[in-house]
């Protein structure tokens, strides 16, 4: 991994576009957030101002591996297209007409991220719009400490194994993650995965990781059902108190409010009470509310 005891520790967040987008296109979409997030977290902090994060932060964007053809875009024109080339790549594709879905090519959207953990790792946190939300609830799942064990035992009852691409021996030859836990997530307009039973082991037991939700009021490619069930896969899922779920529910459709202050007011003040946790215990933020009501840091 790209750490050095001479390197400066930054804060490292992994950036997961949605259906149909790519690394770089994610990022000329989020360029406003990545900055006030730089600003929270400053490379150069004031004389005696102390930081855990002196390196400030650092995005990583890696693209899904499965390009996707102009007739699996939706809305696409296809009679207009050049050709089968485009820019536009997902993580995994559906298989099926309805629920339960199986995801075809999930392996190699996993294994994709798995090469990021290990050329850009280690991260403290990752973030994702869409499909991409999904994959960050999957992720945070996939390394949380257990989970190992539980995908060894719903395996036995015909449950998908334990991704081998995400899978090391340790110094006794026992398999182990690659990467520790991570220390939040961020889903901006995600869901919880199809309810086909193969993929239980991901949802039970319950995520963790503190899970920060933001809903778009009018959403109408996400439905509210799809978006509650990653809600509820978290281990404090709708309940008031004490928990690691959290939603933030903005006025808009179907996208990351990346230059309003208040919505990136509440991303950071759940970034730092979940950094500052650390190893001492989860964050108590299981409250829904909407963000007129919170107290923003700024």
């Amino acid at each position: 991994m790209s750490t050095t005891s001479d390197t400066p520790r930054p804060l490292r967040i992994l950036m997961v576009h949605g259906y149909t987008q790519s690394g770089h296109l994610f990022r000329a979409k989020v360029r406003a957030l990545e900055k006030h997030i730089e600003k929270a977290f400053p490379a150069a902090p004031k004389p005696g101002h102390l930081t855990s994060y002196p390196g400030g932060v650092s995005f990583s964007y890696p693209t899904g591996p499965i390009q996707l053809l102009p007739s699996q875009i939706p809305g696409f024109d296809v009679s207009a297209a050049q050709g089968d080339e485009t820019d536009a790549w997902a993580w995994w594709r559906i298989q099926g007409d309805k629920e339960p879905y199986v995801y075809a090519g999930m392996e190699k959207g996993i294994a994709r991220v798995a090469e990021m953990l290990v050329a850009e790792g280690p991260f403290d946190g990752v973030m994702g719009f869409s499909q991409g939300g999904a994959f960050a609830g999957l992720l945070a799942s996939l390394l949380e400490s257990g989970r190992l064990a539980a995908f060894k035992q719903a395996e036995k009852e015909g449950g998908m194994p334990y991704p081998e691409s995400l899978l090391k021996k340790d110094a006794n030859g026992n398999e182990e993650p690659i990467h520790p836990p991570l220390k939040f997530a961020v889903s901006y307009s995600g869901f919880g995965i199809s309810t086909q039973p193969l993929y239980r082991a991901f949802y039970v037991p319950k995520i963790e990781t503190p899970l920060l939700h933001f809903l778009g009021s009018v959403d109408t490619v996400v439905s509210e059902e799809r978006s509650m069930r990653l809600v509820d896969a978290c281990a404090a899922g709708r309940g008031p108190e004490g928990g690691v779920a959290r939603i933030v529910t903005h006025p808009g459709g179907h996208f990351v409010p990346a230059s309003n202050k208040q919505y990136a007011g509440a991303l950071i003040a759940f970034i730092r009470e979940s950094v500052d946790q650390g190893d001492s215990g989860k964050a108590k933020v299981s409250k829904e509310e909407n963000v007129e009501d919170m107290d923003m840091p700024f």
